[in-house]
């Protein structure tokens, strides 16, 4: 199968520290290639992989100093897409919703897989707009604020199985890794470190539009010497960092989509405590890959428990759930029905019979409904 990948130009594939969305398009673009697939990888220059590289910029967008005007890169990019679409069987896209106006005239089948959250006010209309362009959810939370979308699957996340290594004996520290933002909620990872004496090491990535956050909420907390603040850590450095934790905090407050951090936890045998938001129910298995939390009180009890969750048993749910195999397997899946309808709708325009539409027919029908219902919520 000839596979187009279109991953976002902020970090290069994969990212050299954080960088969830990229992070997947690489493992992603890798499990293709070694099971044959003719994969053409759409990204910065600085990406590295076996597949067919087109650099759209030399180095990716965050690597470049000064202010940069991300979206002229993006649109290069798409343009660079559309010259060569003709000559895949599917394209892939990772870039949120920038390329809907040019999907939507693509005689190539393509599909999007959405990152991000999708509850902010704004998007509802641009979705509504853009209701037939077929979609992957990365989990069946993420889907709620759009239920009425054009979405082909879910498909959650998956780790090389060789990319983290089992740590049956853990050390004497809690870690939280992620972004540094109210989001994620660092402040309650360390309060639950504080509560239970148990010392904390913070890996986070701090964007130019937190620094105020962390300087104003965060900084003077990492006074007492039971935390202590590592900044970003590259994926070679995550192995150890999370392997050797008691516990990996989540405590997070705000629809997380997905939460790779998760997976990366237990393919090392590290148990989670987190929050009960977005996909965590999906990822998590409560009470035996760690504990799914309401509030702080039960976090602590949850972290005093924490010896209780079998690290075997969380190595072998990784193993079993979230591998890129499987992940692979499943993004194969949609891409042969979406090249399947493709060829039945091409197959019977050209007998001169009736038009076949795909799934996205019975949303664009509905499309005509009054934008009322969006106003209510009942879209």
């Amino acid at each position: 199968m000839k596979v187009a990948q279109v991953a976002p130009l902020f970090e290069s594939i994969p990212p050299k520290a954080y960088g969830g969305t990229e992070r997947v398009v690489s493992y992603l673009t890798e499990e293709l290639v070694k099971q044959g697939h003719e994969v053409t990888l759409f990204a910065s220059g600085d990406s590295v992989t076996r597949a067919k590289l087109i650099p759209i910029v030399e180095k990716s967008s965050r690597q470049i100093p000064g202010r940069q005007d991300w979206l002229a890169y993006h649109l290069l990019m798409l343009d660079r897409v559309a010259d060569l679409a003709r000559s895949f069987d599917i394209i892939h896209f990772h870039t949120d919703y920038l390329h809907f106006p040019l999907a939507k005239h693509l005689k190539t089948p393509h599909i999007t897989t959405l990152h991000g959250r999708l509850d902010l006010p704004e998007l509802k209309p641009l979705y509504w707009h853009f209701c037939t362009i077929p979609l992957v959810s990365i989990s069946n939370s993420q889907r709620a604020p759009l239920r009425w979308a054009n979405w082909q699957a879910t498909v959650h996340h998956g780790l090389p199985q060789d990319l983290y290594s089992f740590h049956p004996t853990p050390d004497n520290y809690f870690v939280f890794a992620g972004r540094m933002s109210w989001e994620k909620r660092v402040d309650r990872a360390i309060e639950i470190a504080l509560h239970c004496g148990v010392p904390l090491y913070i890996a986070a990535k701090i964007d130019k539009c937190e620094e105020l956050y962390f300087k104003e909420h965060i900084k003077p907390l990492l006074n007492n010497p039971l935390i202590k603040f590592v900044g970003e850590i590259s994926e070679s450095e995550k192995n150890d960092f999370l392997g050797q934790a008691k516990a990996l905090l989540f405590p997070i407050d705000w629809p997380e989509p997905f939460g790779l951090v998760q997976i990366e936890s237990l393919a090392c045998g590290t148990p989670v405590i987190a929050y009960r938001c977005g996909s965590v129910p999906e990822v998590m298995e409560n009470s035996v890959t760690g504990f799914i939390v309401n509030g702080q009180e039960e976090a602590f009890q949850a972290a005093r428990d924490i010896e209780s969750i079998d690290r075997q048993c969380c190595r072998e749910i990784f193993e079993r759930r979230f591998s890129v195999t499987r992940m692979a397997k499943d993004y194969l899946r949609v891409y042969t029905n979406l090249i399947n309808e493709s060829e039945a709708s091409n197959s019977i325009n050209r007998n001169g019979s009736f038009k076949f539409e795909r799934r996205g027919v019975v949303v664009k029908n509905v499309k005509q409904q009054s934008i009322k219902n969006l106003e209510s919520g009942d879209g």
